[in-house]
């Protein structure tokens, strides 16, 4: 489980969020909703321990019983997927890949297998050595999301993730990534401004909830 406790950012001598308590099961999306210049994405670099030092921050992150907030980037076991797919252009498919792998996959032929399954599990069967600038869009938003995944994380950061998809595309992605955070059972924060990325019955938060003065 995903909490935050009693969040309060600032900028200089303005909050921007006041007193912001929240929590997310696991398997759960929460869909965080607001306008432009509202704080979503400050939230998102507070969680993930990039905060921008113009920005101060009070509270607490908590997940799965462990305390976060104090501890560096790469020990928060969170996962990060944006509405661009970052892929490395100098790395094929599967470097990209493995670039995500945790350490416990050591060996060179264990670690080209799991990717190679991985692949395939995603429609992606063969795409191991393709350079990712032969790939459609739809490919390269599913190799984003893979790598995603297999770094393992405990919980999932979703910032506009399908906004640059076309409409069908989009579809089929987003049905995709909800698929995934369900069957791994994987807390998830998504950050939208259209309703039709809410999943189906699924909370949403409006931000200016915890704002003095809504923008």
């Amino acid at each position: 489980m995903l909490h935050i406790k009693h969040l309060t950012l600032t900028r200089g001598p303005h909050p921007l969020l006041t007193d912001l308590n929240l929590s997310v099961q696991a398997g759960e999306i929460v869909t965080l909703a607001g306008v432009s210049g509202s704080g979503k994405s400050t939230l998102l670099n507070w969680m993930i321990g990039d905060l921008d030092p113009a920005f101060t921050a009070t509270g607490e992150l908590w997940l799965n019983e462990q305390r976060l907030d104090g501890l560096p980037i790469e020990q928060r076991r969170l996962g990060l997927l944006f509405q661009d797919d970052l892929l490395f252009a100098h790395l094929s498919v599967g470097q990209n890949l493995a670039f995500a792998l945790p350490s416990a996959f050591s060996k060179k032929q264990e670690r080209r297998g799991h990717i190679e399954q991985t692949l395939s599990d995603m429609g992606l069967a063969g795409f191991h050595d393709r350079d990712p600038a032969t790939l459609s869009g739809g490919q390269r938003a599913r190799v984003s999301l893979m790598r995603t995944l297999l770094s393992q994380p405990q919980a999932l950061l979703l910032d506009e993730p399908f906004s640059k998809l076309d409409a069908a595309l989009r579809t089929q992605f987003r049905a995709l990534v909800f698929e995934q955070i369900e069957r791994q059972r994987i807390p998830t924060l998504l950050v939208t401004h259209d309703p039709a990325d809410v999943p189906p019955g699924g909370r949403v938060i409006e931000i200016s909830d915890w704002q003095d003065n809504p923008v």
